[in-house]
């Protein structure tokens, strides 16, 4: 249960600093708004570490797949873009992906 809390909240960590630059940058909000952001990805950093995982390679690795469905979310959620289909098939093989690395068993 601590995993996948700790992938949710780097997760979170990741795309919500990313965005915020992306309103800096790309949508001329104040400058705070890319500070802020800088730091919620170093957060975002600093939570990944937590995980129990030995391998770094192999958390970053499963780690991509969990963004990928939490930015199918946030673009639902907050740019109230709805994935379709094909979007969601895709985010299910990522998540497949994710449980065989992280759970097969290895000697």
């Amino acid at each position: 249960m601590m995993t996948i809390l700790l992938f949710v909240l780097a997760g979170l960590a990741e795309i919500g600093g990313g965005y915020l630059i992306w309103l800096w940058l790309r949508e001329g909000k104040p400058s705070f708004y890319g500070l802020l952001g800088g730091l919620i990805l170093a957060s975002y950093g600093i939570i990944a570490t937590m995980q129990s995982f030995p391998s770094f390679g192999r958390v970053y690795a499963a780690y991509g797949g969990v963004f990928i469905v939490l930015s199918l979310l946030w673009s639902w959620g907050v740019d109230r873009k709805m994935p379709d289909t094909y979007d969601w098939i895709g985010a299910g093989i990522c998540l497949i992906g994710v449980c065989v690395m992280l759970f097969a068993p290895r000697h």
